[in-house]
């Protein structure tokens, strides 16, 4: 290929012939010096100014010096061009060590992992034998299997207990969930790193072991910012955000700033745990340090406010997002759904569409999710339809989950059934869940009872199915079969999760389990419900009864009703807080139907608002109604 065609080539990705934007002299000088080519090459900053000096490198004849060529193939992988990196080491003769590890090194930062895995297999073809950094720049592109065979490779040469082989080494086992074998590697290090101790936090970390995590974390004399990301992630991710937090405190003391990376976890984490005094603490934060607010803390800030109950500071983040992407978009119409503000929603995804962008997979699991809590049955289905007749969107395990849902709701309980068995995909527990609290509510034991012996016999069944199959039984008073099932659980070793309910007050958060006497103010707040009880009858309350699963005297039943986490909660906000001001609690569970009920009448009687976050939604209740329309 000669100098012109070469040059040419390279031109082209960059929209035709080399640019004449004016450069220093030197550039376009018929001589070019090699060390004067080397020293601009190292100031480059462009792809397009990187070809004026490829030009001026070939006219000067200096394309086969190897210094020059090697610093042209480092600068095109840097400034984001592994192509053309990739081309000048096919052009360049017997290339040695150096140079086929920079290519290695260019794919595998691009995320090109196969590329650099036929790379490194082709230098070893070309009989060139590869040293310490070719070997961690291969690992970084290595999944278990190849990466077992590099480091059998490794031992061979005796790089193995080279620092930088190591590391890639325990990052590999790490990345590919091989605890043990990435910790044996880890022991036998004699000097701890922080990129090592690092690779082995996120290893324990991503396993779901966050005390082996955080030992290794309190053993660390150093820790940057990714360290202490990953850890608070870890407990984030694992659904443990008291302790997410109480690290981040941690690290807010520590010489260590947070970034953008901290914040979004953090965020989630108060999410989690519904504290928005938190996250608005979180969010001041934010806006009084040099973090960015881009689209992806916007969203984290709607995903956490939605959460935590303030859709009103949700939708202010929105409002603020200049350059809104489809996931800030996503976000809020997730909001507005999970607070069954339907025709808000609805309205936002034509907001969307107007805007020019595309839905996603993730918008219709909004837009299908609030069809599902406010019985939009035939939009239900028609969004269905559209995702992938108009959108190309081939429907997900979410998106049947949804509609399913929204079928099962509507009492259209055969046709849900009928949609399961006709799914491109296996069911999964959710789907069989939702299909079997269909059953329940309609009261359709027969298909209640055939679903939940299928899931038991295929070894599908979790504590969720065994529950709804009792509460079917129990539901229309066979006690034995209940009985039967509970005796099944028991042999299973399958456990209920038990109902809790949290409340925030003064920035602090209690929980409440149902009986509980365990908070300092029990008389206090029993009192509160003794009180509340008394005026409910006197408005026409009559505890539902019927829905106490337990084979009990109508007194027991609704003695047991009375002390449900919600109420006692509910108290305890009563007699915490301001007359006027709102309560908000969080309930791990989908609220039950005589709570819901006697929640709408306490709102009514003390001209409170209610806020109840459940597993499934949110309930807002002001003035003897709730934001859900009794649909949930």
């Amino acid at each position: 290929m000669s100098s012109a065609t070469f040059t040419s080539a390279l031109s082209a990705g960059v929209g035709g012939s080399i640019s004449h934007t004016r450069e220093p002299p030197s550039v376009v000088h018929p001589i070019l010096p090699a060390d004067h080519a080397v020293a601009l090459i190292d100031r480059c900053r462009s792809a397009r100014h990187l070809l004026e000096l490829h030009g001026a490198v070939l006219r000067a004849g200096l394309h086969h010096h190897p210094i020059v060529d090697f610093k042209l193939q480092r600068t095109y992988s840097a400034l984001g061009r592994p192509d053309r990196s990739l081309t000048l080491l096919r052009l360049t003769p017997n290339p040695n060590v150096f140079f086929w590890t920079a290519a290695v090194h260019a794919h595998a930062l691009h995320g090109l992992h196969h590329e650099a895995l036929f790379l490194f297999s082709d230098m070893l073809s070309a009989s060139v034998e590869p040293n310490a950094f070719t070997f961690s720049s291969a690992l970084k592109a290595c999944p278990l299997g190849p990466g077992r065979a590099l480091h059998a490779h490794s031992l061979k040469l005796v790089l193995n207990s080279d620092p930088y082989v190591a590391t890639a080494l325990l990052d590999m086992y790490a990345r590919g969930g091989e605890v043990v074998s990435a910790r044996r590697l880890f022991d036998a290090m004699p000097e701890k790193r922080l990129v090592s101790s690092t690779a082995m936090i996120t290893c324990y970390a991503k396993m779901g072991d966050l005390d082996n995590a955080r030992q290794l974390f309190d053993e660390m004399d150093e820790r940057d910012c990714v360290c202490w990301n990953i850890m608070i992630d870890g407990y984030t991710q694992h659904g443990r955000p008291n302790e997410a937090l109480l690290l981040f405190r941690q690290m807010l003391s520590s010489s260590t700033k947070p970034n953008e990376v901290t914040v979004i976890s953090v965020l989630s984490a108060i999410a989690q745990q519904g504290s928005v005094g938190s996250g608005r603490w979180v969010h001041s934060y934010i806006e009084n340090n040099p973090i960015e607010f881009n689209a992806r803390v916007g969203t984290a800030l709607i995903d956490m406010y939605c959460k935590c109950g303030s859709l009103e500071d949700a939708c202010k983040v929105f409002d603020s997002i200049e350059n809104k992407d489809v996931v800030v978009w996503n976000s809020m119409i997730g909001g507005y759904a999970m607070h069954g503000h339907s025709h808000k929603a609805l309205e936002l995804f034509s907001g969307l569409r107007a805007e020019g962008l595309q839905p996603t997979d993730i918008t219709f699991i909004g837009v299908l999710n609030v069809c599902s809590h406010s019985g939009l049955i035939e939009e239900g289905r028609e969004y269905f339809r559209s995702m992938e007749k108009d959108y190309g969107i081939e429907p997900k395990i979410e998106h049947y989950g949804c509609i399913v849902d929204l079928l099962g709701r509507a009492g259209l309980v055969d046709e849900a059934y009928e949609l399961v068995q006709s799914m491109k995909i296996p069911p999964d527990p959710v789907i069989w869940g939702s299909l079997l609290a269909a059953c329940r509510l309609h009261r359709n034991m027969a298909l209640g009872e055939k679903i939940a012996n299928f899931l038991v016999r295929n070894g599908l069944a979790n504590s969720g199915t065994y529950i709804l199959l009792s509460n079917i039984y129990a539901a229309v008073g066979n006690w034995e079969a209940v009985a039967q099932v509970r005796a099944l659980m028991k042999e299973n070793k399958v456990q209920k999760e038990p109902g809790c309910t949290s409340i925030e007050v003064a920035n602090k958060v209690y929980e409440f389990v149902v009986g509980d006497m365990s908070h300092p103010k029990s008389e206090e707040i029993y009192n509160m419900l003794e009180e509340l009880n008394g005026l409910l009858r006197a408005h026409g309350y009559v505890p539902r009864t019927e829905l106490v699963l337990h084979d009990l005297e109508e007194a027991e039943k609704e003695r047991a009703l009375g002390v449900h986490s919600e109420k006692l909660a509910i108290a305890f906000g009563l007699i915490s807080t301001q007359p006027g001001t709102t309560i908000k609690i969080a309930k791990n569970l989908r609220v039950c139907v005589d709570c819901h009920t006697a929640t709408k009448l306490i709102a009514k009687i003390t001209g409170r608002k209610i806020v109840v976050r459940d597993r499934n939604r949110f309930h807002h209740f002001v003035d003897g109604s709730c934001s859900c329309g009794d649909y949930w």
